[in-house]
C-alpha cells in the first residue's frame, strides 16, 4: 500500500497522462503516459478535512465493491486510497485499465462504430448484467443502487465489465448521498445551485436507485452514440428487455419512459447540466 501510494503521488504531481474521460461529475480521469501506473486510471476526488465522512466513505466503498462482486457484476482490480496531505485527506481511486491490447474496449468506443446487430449484442449483454444485479440485491436490507450511464461499461472477452464505483451507492440515505453530490461536485455552479436548490442536486440520483432508472440511464445513452435513425428501434429493444428481465412496475416504468416521444437530449460539454449522465469514463 506505501509503494502505491507513492506511485499515485507521482502520478498526480507529474499529471502526464492520457485522458480517460471527456465528462466527468466528480472528477477527471486520467491514464498516466508513463512509469509504474501506465496500466491504471487513476480518479482523484475533491479532498478535505472531514475525516469522519472520508473514512465513512473508504469503508462503505469496499462494501460496495463486495455488493458488486456478490451481485455478479465484473470491477476490474479497484483500489480506494485516503491520500493524508498534511491533514487534507483526498479520495483516490486507482482501477486497473481496460486492456484494449487483448481485445477489451469501453462500450462508449464501442458503440458509435459498430454495425446495428452488434451494438445490440453489446447491449444485450450489459443490459443482462444489470438487469441481474437488480435480481440479486432486492432482498439486501440496504438501500443500494447502480447508476449505469454507457461510460460506466467495458467489455472484454468474458463479457461486460463494470468501472464506476464512486459515490458507492451502498447504505447512504438520499438525503445523505444529496449531500455527497455536492461535497464532491468538481462544479462550482453545481456547488451553487446546490445551496439555493438541494432538491434539484438531490433529484440526480434518483434513477440509480431503482432498476428501470439503471436501464433507462443505459438505453438513453446508447440511443445518444448510435445513428437517429435507430432510436425507435433502440427504445422497442428497450421495452423487451424490460418485458424480460424486470418485474411488473419496473417493467411498466421503463416502457413508459422509454416510448414516451420527447427529443434527444444530449449532455452539456462542461458536465454541468443536471440529470446529464454525470459519472466520468473511466
Amino acid at each position: 500500500m506505501t509503494e502505491l501510494v507513492g506511485q499515485v503521488r507521482a502520478a498526480l504531481a507529474a499529471r502526464k497522462a492520457e485522458p480517460a474521460s471527456r465528462l466527468g461529475y466528480f472528477c477527471a480521469p486520467f491514464r498516466p503516459a508513463e512509469g509504474p501506473l501506465t496500466d491504471k486510471v487513476i480518479k482523484a476526488y475533491r479532498g478535505g478535512r472531514d475525516p469522519e465522512l472520508l473514512e465513512l466513505l473508504a469503508r462503505r466503498h469496499e462494501a460496495y465493491l463486495d455488493c458488486l462482486t456478490l451481485a455478479g457484476v465484473r470491477v476490474p482490480e479497484t483500489r480506494f486510497l485516503l491520500l493524508d496531505e498534511h491533514g487534507f485527506l483526498r479520495p483516490v481511486i486507482v482501477q486497473d485499465a481496460v486492456d484494449t491490447a487483448s481485445g477489451g474496449a469501453l462500450l462508449s468506443d464501442v458503440l458509435p462504430r459498430v454495425d446495428a446487430a452488434t451494438a445490440r449484442m453489446a447491449l444485450d449483454e450489459v443490459s443482462a448484467m444489470v438487469a441481474g444485479f437488480w435480481r440479486k440485491v432486492a432482498q439486501r436490507p440496504e438501500r443500494i443502487g447502480l447508476h449505469a450511464p454507457v461510460r460506466d461499461f467495458a467489455l472484454d472477452d468474458d463479457g461486460p465489465l463494470f468501472l464506476g464505483t464512486f459515490p458507492p451507492l451502498i447504505s447512504y440515505s438520499r438525503e445523505d448521498m444529496g449531500r455527497l453530490l455536492l461535497r464532491f461536485s468538481e462544479s462550482g455552479l453545481i456547488r451553487g445551485i446546490g445551496a439555493i436548490l438541494p432538491g434539484r442536486v438531490r433529484e440526480i440520483q434518483d434513477a440509480w436507485y431503482t432498476p428501470s432508472g439503471s436501464l433507462q440511464t443505459l438505453i438513453e445513452g446508447a440511443i445518444r452514440l448510435r445513428p437517429a435513425e435507430e432510436a425507435q428501434g433502440l427504445r422497442e429493444w428497450g421495452a423487451a428487455v424490460a418485458a424480460a428481465r424486470l418485474p411488473d412496475a419496473e417493467r411498466d416504468r421503463l416502457v413508459a419512459a422509454l416510448l414516451r416521444t420527447r427529443p434527444a437530449i444530449r449532455p452539456s460539454r462542461r458536465g454541468l447540466k443536471l440529470g446529464s449522465n454525470p459519472r466520468p469514463n473511466a
